[in-house]
């Protein structure tokens, strides 16, 4: 059974198209890239994954169940957690408060919150020395790796990651990818969202090619990182469906 299966997807803003008839799974312990330029409509999949837009059309099964009518809220209770682009920590807030805010909000008990946090403060060493300071002076990459955190307080089934690498360095992207790596390895599945193919393509083990709000590729990374229609789709140039 798969972890997350679209079939048909379609969301739209008014008359505006943001995404149609995306079909998408991710399975047991994957990583799965959901790949594409800016406006190619990967943000409106997730918001549509997480309950924050209602699809026109099409079906989001996690776990089998139908999610198209559960709440948002129910839907993260279920352990379907999204990292969102730009991190949106609390900066003023500390490490450990932003930690334990997460863990509150998901409506885990008290002594079970301060089991979770030391079980990701464990797991994530480079937020562990700066659990007093506020979150807003961390560099970029530790408030990503902050945000991830935070997802993780939750014991997500699925790990969505909006665009990780935005705005870091090299070595932190490196660090954040790593982490990625890890999640899954212990049997946590990510679908990740990139507008960097080369850097998707090196921890995931399938990969979809959004382009004006349709997949035109898909299919084995390894295969796709190859593929010049995968450029071309960036580009703009048109793109006819490999499935």
């Amino acid at each position: 059974m798969s972890v997350l299966e679209l079939s048909n997807l379609s969301v739209y803003y008014g008359p505006v198209r943001g995404v149609v008839d995306v079909d998408l799974a991710v399975g047991e312990g994957e990583i799965v890239a959901l790949l594409g330029a800016n406006g190619a409509g990967k943000s409106t999949v997730l918001k549509a994954v997480s309950g924050l837009v209602r699809p026109r059309a099409g079906s989001i099964a996690f776990f089998g169940d139908d999610l198209r009518r559960v709440p948002a809220a129910t839907r993260v209770r279920r352990g379907l957690v999204q990292v969102p682009e730009g991190r949106r920590i609390f900066p003023a807030l500390t490490v450990r408060e932003n930690l334990e805010l997460a863990a509150f909000g998901f409506g885990i008990a008290r002594a079970a919150r301060r089991q979770r946090l030391d079980s990701v403060v464990e797991r994530f060493p480079l937020i562990q020395p700066h659990l007093a300071k506020l979150a807003g002076m961390l560099s970029g990459g530790e408030q990503q790796v902050l945000a991830i955190a935070r997802g993780m307080m939750a014991q997500p089934r699925l790990l969505m990651v909006d665009e990780p690498s935005l705005g870091l360095a090299p070595q932190m992207i490196e660090s954040v990818y790593d982490l990625l790596v890890q999640i899954a390895a212990e049997g946590t599945p990510v679908l990740l969202v990139e507008q960097n193919v080369t850097l998707a393509f090196e921890i995931t083990a399938r990969a979809y090619v959004l382009q004006q709000g349709s997949v035109v590729l898909s299919g084995e990374s390894d295969v796709l990182a190859e593929d010049p229609r995968v450029i071309a789709a960036y580009l703009g140039a048109e793109a006819k469906a490999a499935r």
